[in-house]
C-alpha cells in the first residue's frame, strides 16, 4: 500500500514502487472502474436539471483492502458497502477531487481500453463544470447529449429525451 505522509521518500526504490502502482491502478480502472455523469430532477434549481459527476469501483467484500489500497492512493473520496449487491464502493463525487486529483491521474497513466473515451468525455464536462456552465441551458443541453454517449450499457434513471425537454420549458 503506497501512503501519503509527510514522511519524504528517497531514492529510486519508492519512485519506483509509486509509479508501479499508478500504472497497476490504471489498469485496475480499464477493468473494473466507471467514469460516469448522471442526473437529477431539481425543481429549485435555474436550470430544472441537478448534474452529479462520480468516479467509482465497484467490488466484491472479499476485495475490500484493494479499495482501501486506492483510497490511500488518491487520498480522498471514500467506501461504502452496498447491501443489495453486498459489494464495496470506492467513489470520488467532489468537482475539486476529481478536477485536481482524480483526472491528473489518468492524464498520467492513461487508460488503454475503449474506457478512455468516456474518460475524455468525464473531463471535458467536468472543466465544464468547475467553469458553472452546467448552469447554462445550451452548456447543459451538450453535457446531457455527451454524457449519454458514456457507458452505453449503464441503467439510467432519465432517458436523455426526459432531461432535454426540462430544458426547453
Amino acid at each position: 500500500m503506497i501512503e501519503k505522509s509527510n514522511v519524504q521518500h528517497v531514492g529510486p526504490h519508492f519512485k519506483r514502487k509509486s509509479m508501479e502502482f499508478a500504472w497497476y491502478l490504471s489498469g485496475f480502472v480499464d477493468g473494473a472502474g466507471c467514469f460516469s455523469i448522471s442526473f437529477n430532477k431539481k425543481a429549485k434549481m435555474k436550470t430544472g436539471i441537478e448534474i452529479k459527476p462520480s468516479f467509482f469501483i465497484a467490488q466484491n467484500k472479499r476485495n475490500l483492502q484493494i479499495l482501501k489500497d486506492i483510497h490511500a492512493y488518491f487520498g480522498c473520496g471514500a467506501i461504502r458497502f452496498n447491501k443489495y449487491d453486498q459489494t464495496y464502493k470506492y467513489e470520488v463525487r467532489s468537482i475539486k477531487d476529481l478536477i485536481n486529483i482524480i483526472i491528473p491521474h489518468f492524464q498520467e497513466y492513461p487508460l488503454r481500453t475503449t474506457k478512455l473515451k468516456d474518460f475524455d468525455t468525464f473531463n471535458e464536462i467536468c472543466h465544464l463544470i468547475i467553469r458553472s456552465h452546467h448552469l447554462n441551458k445550451e452548456y447543459l443541453k451538450q453535457i446531457i447529449i455527451d454524457s449519454y454517449t458514456m457507458n452505453e450499457a449503464g441503467l439510467r434513471k432519465y432517458t436523455k429525451e426526459d432531461l432535454l425537454k426540462i430544458l426547453v420549458r
